[in-house]
């Protein structure tokens, strides 16, 4: 059986993003603005580590056949 990776927890969860009030006030707006900055840099760190251990996976399953 060829070898397989665990993706990491990170990699498998599904990013969050922070969302405005139905009647935001600019205060909603600044703090959303930071916030989901934040939240965009985690969840393409996430994609990254996910993608690295797929190219990762692939690589053993080609060097095992």
């Amino acid at each position: 059986m060829p070898p397989r990776l665990t993706l990491p927890d990170e990699a498998v969860r599904p990013c969050q993003l922070a969302v405005l009030p139905d009647r935001p006030t600019r205060a909603d707006l600044d703090a959303a603005y930071v916030t989901r900055g934040g939240q965009l840099v985690a969840c393409e760190a996430a994609r990254r580590l996910a993608v690295e251990t797929l190219l990762a996976e692939r690589a053993l399953q080609d060097g095992w056949r």
